[in-house]
């Protein structure tokens, strides 16, 4: 079996995979719906932007159910903690996703026009809340969640909701938020034509741009503002069993740039979100919309890639009790379950890929209006 450092590291990457995975393949059916109220105009034409990501929309929330389930099983601690202070936000994303399996399946069912516009920003909700959400999460754990541990390894959060919508993890949100609006924007203007393939263009176009300003302002903040970041000043044993109270941890300006002053290669990840994205904005303009779909993922990589780096080995600061911020070392599994994790995701996560890749290639094409009033009772 594979050691228990290894494990832990593998684990790590294995779970940064899955959130790209969501953001890439979730997250342009998000921005599609983001997108949705303004690049349709009309009834017939929202169905054409709808009908580009309806027959898959269910399939890729599998990432999002991988994950979340991949964090339970690898991570039980951070999933444990997370969900009691995010406990707030987290139900904001399920109430917001609730509107998409009820929106695609009940939006078409009745010719009503204001049944339909009232769907139709029902998925508007279900594709832009969640990435802002998270966006807020991520920025929120830069600076660090006001939680601790009690002599059980209990947690408490110490903060309110309204804390977690500070400055910082706005403009977090904002960087999110754009750059999923952007990925969903090349995914339509790749799957679609004339004016909403148009409209389509000029929203990824702006939210590329917004995304870059975002992201470079973010990094700027970082890096000149008042937000710390965190450092281990003991000793760590990478095979010890999980203990995140075993450690000393120090709160320092630069912390969150150490690695990538070790490491200088990092540096790529935050140049591949920037470049991807503007790489994006640029093809999709110029309508080479399948190079600028995978530019834009790209951007994606880049960006998680950026902010995973930075925390590394980090996972979940703690603002109030540094000593129980959780890491990749001391908030895992056991060696029994990562290994046993590890092998079935070796095996199963192949075939998602590769079923996903049949069926997007069962479904190419462009939807078109003509194609809408062709199967007027199969089309959503």
């Amino acid at each position: 079996m594979i050691d228990y450092p290894t494990l832990k590291i593998i684990w790590w990457l294995l779970v940064g995979v899955l959130l790209v995975g969501f953001a890439i393949m979730d997250g342009h059916d998000m921005g599609v719906g983001t997108l949705l109220p303004f690049v349709g105009k009309g009834d017939e034409e929202r169905r054409v932007v709808i009908n580009t990501v309806g027959p898959h929309w269910d399939g890729n929330q599998v990432w999002f159910i991988t994950g979340g389930g991949a964090i339970f099983a690898a991570w039980p601690l951070v999933y444990a903690t997370a969900f009691s202070g995010f406990y707030w936000a987290m139900l904001a994303v399920l109430w917001a996703l609730f509107f998409r399996p009820v929106g695609f399946d009940y939006r078409s069912k009745i010719h009503n026009a204001t049944w339909r516009s009232t769907w139709d920003w029902g998925l508007f909700v279900g594709g832009a809340v969640p990435p802002l959400i998270f966006g807020v999460a991520f920025g929120n754990l830069l600076q660090g969640v006001p939680f601790g541990f009690d002599d059980y390894l209990i947690s408490t959060y110490t903060g309110t909701f309204w804390q977690l919508l500070n400055p910082f993890a706005l403009l977090a949100g904002v960087v999110s938020s754009a750059m999923i609006t952007m990925h969903g924007g090349t995914y339509l203007a790749h799957r679609t034509e004339g004016s909403i393939q148009q409209r389509a263009v000029r929203g990824a176009v702006g939210a590329a741009l917004v995304m870059v300003l975002a992201f470079v302002g973010a990094g700027l903040w970082l890096k000149f503002g008042d937000i710390e970041g965190y450092v281990i000043t003991s000793q760590i044993d990478p095979a010890a069993l999980p203990d995140p109270m075993s450690k000393t941890v120090a709160r320092s300006a630069d912390a969150w740039w150490l690695n990538y002053r070790q490491q200088p290669l990092l540096w790529l990840l935050p140049a591949l979100g920037i470049a991807g994205a503007l790489a994006a904005a640029t093809l999709v303009a110029a309508r080479r919309t399948l190079s600028a779909f995978i530019a834009s993922a790209l951007a994606l990589v880049g960006v998680i890639g950026t902010a995973g780096a930075a925390m590394f080995p980090f996972v979940m600061p703690s603002s109030s009790q540094p000593n129980a911020s959780l890491t990749v070392w001391d908030s895992v599994s056991s060696h029994l379950t990562l290994g046993l994790m590890f092998w079935a995701t070796l095996i199963f996560m192949p075939l998602i890929v590769f079923y996903t890749a049949w069926a997007y290639r069962v479904m190419r094409g462009k939807v078109t209006a003509e194609h809408i009033r062709a199967n007027e009772h199969t089309a959503y």
